[in-house]
């Protein structure tokens, strides 16, 4: 039992109303013999490679998967062949453990290549004489998709965002003559800070009215 990715979208193909096999040629009172076929033609002229098939049982208890492959060409001949024989989808068939549950059956499940496949066929059995009919339901066919390639080296370099060239640069002073010239200023300015004084410079006056004491600012 699988959940099914809604991201996906099956083969577009009818499925067939189920035949039920009877047992002997009466027809006032068939037999039934506890099988079912049930066909489910894909597109004419388009080969399918099958990747899942998907269905709801209704009180089947074994499903046997036949696909019916094209040889090489659209004009090539078919042969059937047995993908899948006797799944069990109910643990007894006389229980109801199973008989409405969802199921998914995987081409890495299949005995052969599920590849150039026309038409799909599922035969259903129920030994059991508990349920008077037996069937699949919502039979949905899911096309195998080849994975994209891996990306090559030279591939993923294209994708990288090319960088901005550097910024043109011409009229603009050497950068190494500014750092030397400030390298300068800084040396002068150390050198005129050291040598400042800190003596106080006296009185003065100032038009004759004013006495000013100036000191150093240091």
């Amino acid at each position: 039992m699988s959940e099914v990715d809604g991201s996906r979208q099956p083969v577009t193909c009818t499925v067939k109303a189920p035949v039920y096999l009877q047992i002997g040629e009466s027809k006032a009172e068939p037999v039934q013999s506890g099988v079912c076929v049930v066909d489910v033609p894909l597109p004419f002229g388009k080969p399918v490679s099958v990747e899942e098939i998907t269905f709801k049982n209704y009180y089947t208890a074994y499903v046997t998967v036949r696909l019916l492959r094209r040889a090489s060409g659209q004009d090539g001949p078919t042969k059937w062949v047995t993908a899948l024989r006797d799944l069990p989808l109910m643990d007894n068939p006389h229980t109801e453990r199973g008989s409405q549950d969802y199921y998914s059956i995987h081409r890495k499940q299949m005995l052969v290549e599920a590849d150039h496949v026309v038409s799909v066929r599922l035969i259903l059995r129920q030994p059991s004489s508990a349920w008077l009919t037996f069937s699949l339901e919502e039979i949905k066919i899911f096309p195998h998709m080849e994975p994209e390639p891996q990306k090559v080296v030279s591939d993923w370099l294209s994708d990288l965002i090319l960088v901005d060239p550097l910024p043109d640069v011409e009229g603009l002073p050497d950068p190494h003559t500014v750092s030397s010239s400030i390298q300068q200023m800084w040396a002068l300015t150390e050198v005129m800070q050291t040598n400042q004084t800190t003596a106080s410079i006296g009185r003065f006056d100032v038009d004759g009215c004013y006495d000013i004491n100036l000191l150093s600012l240091t």
